[in-house]
């Protein structure tokens, strides 16, 4: 075992790493850890080319510091990413320093029944298919790794804000999948990796194709063509949408959107090429139900999560649904409607306010989205919600005097907060927010067997429906059909109050 040292060529500064002899080695690079463990060295096996140099001179000086310059950037370089930091040469081959990753993306105790994998990386292959997840397969997964079906939303919210940054910068992934993303459901994080073969168009253009599942549809069927025919598509924006529904849709509802019941050729490789490319087809079409999965051929151990009748994709909520429409219905082979990263991520976002506890201590998921039923239930595990349901709409002020709905409700829970962007619609839901901007205005409780919303911050709060202000420090009743007047600033909105599931 020995240190060594090697040095920056774009500033001249030191870096050191151990090397025992035995990197961590992945398809294109060899990993070795610096002393102290803050940042690894990969060398690259292959020799870098003059343009693979100056895409990473790029990557590592000008788009880093275009992340540092702007507003949430720490929570990028800290959360979001791990973005490589500089260029080094050692013994005629190429390296780049990238920051170590987050103790939370390593294994604390991995499958059930073994320490196998404690210490490992939390890749997001083990949380995207049914299989680990399965308590009766060997190599399940611990329950302590596997979080809340809530927390899976919040890591689709992490990975949305990364696509989105990149894209804002120009830039593309090209291999967006779920081995160079790392994720935590405990805490509902997530880290994209391998960031060195990002597209910047016009100058680098993609090296591979993509991963197997997340390639987009007119990449594989335009595959055979060569790299100069117009005809040829290649990975860009449009093509990491495509993998971004998919790990969403995986994620939420651990099966693949497109690998169904249908057989399109008997060889094998033909068949993928052509279900993944020319003829794709979304398993829950509505009209064509030809690919719906075929529960006497899925594995014993995906039966659950595949079964489209009992976990069909509505169960992830009106906004969400309307989304993967677009993403597998219309831009299945149109990428120009595929669903960009914003809107996934404030769909998702929406998402969370409609979401319930479930009461059933033993659930897996723990959480589901309300469906708008009279009669609310928990799709994963059939226990119905007991107890009545507050709903709140919210209501904008279209012109003076004149109230419009916005397409958007908070579902109320038992010590659930309100926060300055349900108050006031000028505040957007983002990583922008400030510390002060994430303290809770308010909450709701059920207390004497009424629910009520307590005023911890609200200054102009209004009960309309009584025509009287509420003091910060006291609490309004939430009935049946009353308005309250929740900021009466410009943007501020009054929510209109529905109780459902009354006993």
């Amino acid at each position: 075992m020995s240190i060594i040292t090697v040095k920056s060529i774009i500033n001249g500064t030191s870096y050191q790493y151990i090397d025992n002899s035995e990197p961590k080695s992945g398809t294109a690079k060899d990993v070795y850890f610096s002393p102290d463990r803050k940042y690894v060295v990969a060398l690259f096996k292959e020799k870098q080319d003059f343009n693979q140099k100056e895409r990473l001179k790029k990557i590592t000086t000008d788009y880093l510091n275009r992340i540092r310059s702007n507003d949430g950037g720490d929570y990028y370089l800290n959360e979001i990413y791990r973005w490589p930091t500089d260029i080094i040469e050692h013994q005629g081959k190429t390296g780049i320093i990238v920051p170590i990753y987050n103790n939370k993306f390593f294994f604390k105790k991995g499958y059930s029944n073994q320490d196998l994998i404690k210490g490992e990386e939390k890749n997001g292959k083990w949380f995207a298919g049914a299989k680990f997840r399965n308590k009766a397969f060997p190599l399940s997964l611990d329950a302590s790794e596997l979080g809340s079906w809530l927390n899976y939303i919040q890591v689709c919210v992490n990975l949305c804000r990364g696509v989105k940054k990149m894209h804002q910068m120009g830039l593309s992934h090209s291999d967006l999948s779920y081995n160079n993303v790392l994720i935590d459901p405990t805490t509902g994080a997530a880290c994209m990796i391998d960031l060195d073969g990002l597209v910047v168009p016009g100058l680098f253009p993609a090296e591979v194709i993509g991963t197997a599942d997340f390639i987009a549809p007119e990449v594989l069927a335009t595959k055979h063509l060569n790299k100069s025919d117009p005809n040829r598509k290649l990975p860009n924006r449009l093509t990491d949408l495509h993998a971004l529904a998919c790990l969403i849709y995986m994620y939420l509802l651990h099966r693949h959107p497109l690998k169904g019941g249908k057989v399109y050729d008997l060889d094998t490789e033909k068949d993928d090429l052509l279900s993944m490319g020319e003829k794709a087809l979304f398993i829950e079409h509505p009209t064509d139900k030809s690919n719906r999965p075929k529960m006497n051929q899925v594995s014993k151990w995906d039966q659950y999560w595949s079964n489209i009748d009992k976990l069909p994709y509505s169960i992830t909520g009106p906004y969400l649904k309307e989304l993967f429409d677009e993403a597998f219905l219309k831009g299945l082979h149109n990428p120009n409607e595929r669903p960009n990263a914003d809107m996934w991520e404030q769909a998702l976002l929406k998402t969370t306010d409609l979401m319930q506890p479930c009461s059933n201590s033993a659930c897996e998921q723990k959480w589901y989205v309300f469906d708008n039923t009279t009669s609310p239930a928990c799709p994963f595990c059939g226990t119905k919600h007991a107890g009545s349901l507050p709903v709140l709409d919210f209501y904008f002020q279209f012109k003076p005097g004149v109230w419009k709905p916005e397409n958007q409700r908070v579902m109320v829970y038992h010590n659930q907060y309100l926060f300055q962007w349900h108050v006031n619609r000028n505040l957007i839901r983002s990583e922008r927010l400030t510390s002060e901007q994430k303290i809770p205005v308010g909450y709701f409780t059920f207390h004497n067997n009424n629910w009520v919303f307590v005023n911890q911050k609200l200054t102009t709060l209004k009960d309309l429906t009584e025509d009287k202000i509420i003091p910060i420090g006291t609490m309004v009743e939430i009935s049946d059909g009353k308005k309250l007047l929740l900021d009466s600033s410009e943007g501020g909105r009054v929510v209109l109050i529905t109780i459902t599931n009354k006993q």
